[in-house]
């Protein structure tokens, strides 16, 4: 996992009246805490967070520079606004880099179920990431599931996937992932094509048998 610094400024005023103030200079509440040492209220400059978690996601290992001191962290929780696509405030963990921490990663489905494509079904995910346990330094970007064997009736479980060395799945292995359906409307096409198909097989030996008998009485 890669990791990455950020500026952290200690000393913050609690309170809301001072969190409003901080934002309004484009700067973001936030709490340290973990191992055991007390709460720390810092903040962070809101651009250079967004630009971390851009590049490289929630689960970043983040070497936090408070007044000097560099702690490494992950970032345990945001508080977003419920309209805004904007962080109101951040949880920091502090952590080691050999330590297992639990944390969510995304799931990338891989390749095409292409005969559930080719009778008209779809893929219906359950999941679309993974609650995983792995050593900070360990944590993958993301979990991979190939869905190209995928067909109708079938199904994916958290125990099909394959991950990393160290790495843990935090959920129940029968849990389903994603599994392949046949809507309604699919469902009735193939039966009609089904149907058309029978019926010209059997106009066709109809006709053989005419043919027959026709041969027969000259």
């Amino acid at each position: 996992m890669e990791e990455t610094t950020l500026v952290a400024v200690g000393g913050r005023p609690r309170g809301s009246g001072p969190a409003r103030r901080l934002r309004a200079e484009n700067r973001i509440p936030a709490v340290v805490y973990g191992h055991g040492s007390d709460p720390l209220s810092v903040s962070v400059d809101r651009w250079e967070f967004r630009t971390l978690v851009k590049a490289a996601g929630t689960n970043a290992l983040i070497n936090l520079d408070i007044d000097g001191d560099s702690q490494l962290s992950i970032i345990k929780e945001l508080q977003q606004h419920p309209v805004k696509d904007r962080v109101l405030h951040i949880d920091f963990q502090l952590i080691r880099r050999d330590e297992a921490i639990i944390v969510e990663v995304p799931i990338e489905f891989l390749g095409e179920p292409t005969e559930l494509i080719r009778i008209g079904g779809l893929m219906q995910q359950q999941m679309t990431s993974l609650t995983i346990s792995a050593p900070a330094g360990e944590i993958p970007a993301s979990v991979s599931v190939d869905v190209s064997e995928l067909d109708e009736g079938g199904s994916i479980r958290v125990g099909d996937i394959a991950l990393p060395s160290g790495v843990t799945a935090d959920a129940e292995p029968e849990a389903v992932v994603v599994s392949g359906i046949v809507t309604r409307a699919a469902a009735a096409a193939l039966d009609e094509d089904g149907l058309e198909i029978e019926e010209e097989a059997e106009g066709a030996g109809a006709s053989d048998e005419d043919g027959a008998d026709e041969d027969g009485d000259s």
